[in-house]
């Protein structure tokens, strides 16, 4: 099967005179990605799957995935 990978973008504002945010805001650009990614996979994928369920359920030449 043929994928397309397409991107949906998010930002996270930071209150960069929180605590958390400045221990956060430290670390490199790439760790800080991945962080936040793998927060909102965990987060975002089972909340949209209902959702995606219903878009996949006629699908007959394409299905829609959550990207790993």
């Amino acid at each position: 099967m043929t994928k397309v990978e397409h991107s949906l973008r998010f930002v996270t504002e930071f209150d960069e005179n929180h605590p958390v945010a400045k221990q956060f805001l430290q670390l490199d650009t790439d760790s800080q990605i991945l962080i936040l990614e793998s927060m909102l996979k965990e987060l975002i994928a089972p909340a949209i799957k209902p959702a995606l369920d219903e878009i996949n359920a006629n699908g007959s030449y394409a299905i829609l995935k959550v990207a790993e």
